[in-house]
């Protein structure tokens, strides 16, 4: 992705006029609350993804349609605190750097398991591993090198097949591989309806499409492996950890830190990658939670996200709350209140596409060509979000935070590169 330009031509001209922060809070509490937010998301996202495990080897000891819809209820429940995690992206290195252990996306499900062939093809000139189905094959070809994975485990998963070759669509762990074996391929394309992989797929008595043995290591092992990995970061953000003091001992960094997450992930990622480029394509396989149809959802949690950091405020899934002084507290009245109204305006837009998904009409549906009220209302989202990051780059030039840097996205930028 790349950097959007301006943000300095704005720090600029606030540097000249003087303008400065509030007396409310000050920089150092308000990072203190920061850290202690991320520490009370990333040990939700833990404890979520602990139950989910829970569900998981329920279903492995007795398959059927109850156990297995336990199971990807708790996979929806463990989005919610995570989704509102990812606002400490792009400003924080440790997290840039393991997030790609767990919310990696889109993937290319035939390198875990089977796919429709008349739907999902037979090749990709991007991805030689495309239709690679670990789950069907005890040894892979991969890298001119011969895999041994007779036995799928977290170690053949991290180390030997997510992202190979260097190809990120090669997500072999996180989220959306668990969510992929639960659900199984949508093959409703931008009509209602998710993936129904049956309960049988993981019944060792009554197994459907072969493997049935192999395909729950793979889930075990992958939701194991999320537990561990979401383990690993609720440490970084704990007293002592290495993410929270680059935070809280430089409360300036820390700034840069909160207001690039925001703008990044207001622009680029969620506007840009994750709604405009689907939306440009009218492509279902470019929703994020392709597989489960929870798109609407993760996008919401998104937009909360970003207000928990502004307000210094997150409301657990047991109604735990956390909070302190917030980026709200620094800014000067004007710029605190365009930018509490954006963030409203945001949410209050993805609580929309919760509303149509709830009436039957998910995230895919609406995007679909030719859906002109759906489309209005996804656009309408996006429209909001630049929006929202324009205050924050106000926001940025109020408190003259240097070193600002919003990642951007062709699908906003340069359009026809998309369509090239």
């Amino acid at each position: 992705m790349n950097k959007r330009s301006g943000l300095m031509t704005a720090l600029a001209v606030a540097a000249a006029l003087g303008a400065g922060p509030a007396v409310a809070a000050e920089p150092a509490s308000v990072v203190e609350t920061y850290a202690d937010i991320a520490h009370a998301k990333y040990q939700d996202s833990l404890e979520t993804a602990r139950a989910l495990g829970e569900k998981v080897d329920a279903l492995l000891a007795e398959p059927n349609a109850l156990t297995l819809a336990a199971a990807r209820e708790a996979w929806r429940a463990a989005r919610v605190p995570y989704q509102q995690t990812e606002v400490y992206r792009f400003g924080n290195v440790i997290v840039d750097e393991w997030e790609g252990k767990v919310n990696a996306w889109p993937l290319d499900e035939g390198m875990i398991d089977y796919v429709a062939r008349d739907f999902y093809g037979d090749m990709s000139d991007a991805n030689r591993y495309y239709t690679a189905n670990v789950i069907a094959n005890e040894q892979l070809q991969l890298s001119g090198r011969t895999i041994d994975a007779s036995v799928i485990d977290a170690s053949l998963l991290q180390d030997e097949l997510h992202e190979v070759d260097g190809i990120e669509a090669n997500v072999a762990t996180g989220y959306h591989a668990i969510e992929f074996l639960l659900w199984g391929q949508d093959l409703n394309g931008v009509e209602p309806g998710a993936g129904a992989r049956p309960a049988t797929d993981f019944d060792l008595e009554n197994c459907t499409h072969g493997h049935c043995d192999r395909r729950g290591e793979y889930l075990e092992a992958a939701t194991d492996l999320l537990i561990s990995d979401l383990e690993w970061i609720t440490a970084q953000w704990a007293e002592g950890g290495e993410a929270r003091a680059a935070v809280v001992d430089d409360p300036a960094s820390g700034l840069v830190a909160m207001l690039t997450g925001m703008g990044s992930l207001s622009y680029g990622e969620l506007a840009g990658e994750r709604m405009k480029l689907g939306l440009m394509l009218h492509d279902p396989e470019e929703e994020h939670d392709c597989f489960s149809d929870n798109t609407h959802y993760s996008h919401y949690y998104n937009a909360v996200g970003m207000r928990n950091v502004f307000h210094g405020r997150y409301v657990g899934p047991d109604g735990a709350v956390t909070e302190g002084p917030g980026l709200a507290d620094l800014l000067p009245e004007a710029e605190r209140n365009a930018l509490a109204a954006a963030l409203d305006n945001s949410v209050a837009h993805m609580q929309v596409l919760v509303d149509e998904a709830m009436a039957g009409r998910p995230y895919d549906v609406l995007l679909a060509p030719g859906n002109a009220d759906g489309n209005a209302k996804i656009d309408a989202a996006v429209t909001s979000l630049l929006t929202q990051t324009k205050a924050i780059e106000r926001a940025a030039a109020a408190l003259q935070v240097e070193g600002v840097g919003i990642e951007g996205s062709d699908s906003l930028d340069d359009p026809a590169a998309v369509m090239q």
